[in-house]
């Protein structure tokens, strides 16, 4: 069984700043790409960013130069860093990793239960 929990969340103003968290624990071999989504009120789900094994990254235009995805290999860890929060930015953040284990050696897509952030005006 793989886990992914996520933490971080919380409310926080405008222009203010977050640090998200994401943990994969259980039967793991590998982790291929982490990335982070998020789901706003009535809208869906959509890619924030991601980074690769190599540790190449793309965000989404609505983030760039205001979030930074990164990645600690040896903690099975993502970390997306959340500066200049505005309201728009307010959603359920999810994790999304790509991981081979005893049982899926191809590779699966397993997702955290979500952290809610808040961006008050």
């Amino acid at each position: 069984q793989v886990q992914l929990v996520e933490s971080g969340g919380g409310l926080v103003q405008v222009g203010g700043s977050l640090r998200l968290s994401c943990a994969a624990s259980g039967s793991i071999f590998t982790i291929y790409s982490m990335a982070w989504y998020r789901q706003a009120p009535e809208k869906q789900r959509e890619l924030v960013a991601r980074i690769t094994t190599g540790g190449s990254t793309n965000y989404a235009d609505s983030v760039k130069g205001r979030f930074t995805i990164s990645r600690d290999n040896g903690k099975n860890t993502a970390y997306l860093q959340m500066n200049s929060l505005k309201p728009e930015d307010t959603a359920v953040y999810y994790c999304n990793f790509v991981i081979t284990t005893p049982k899926t050696p191809t590779g699966m897509d397993y997702w955290g239960k979500g952290t809610l952030v808040t961006v008050s005006s």
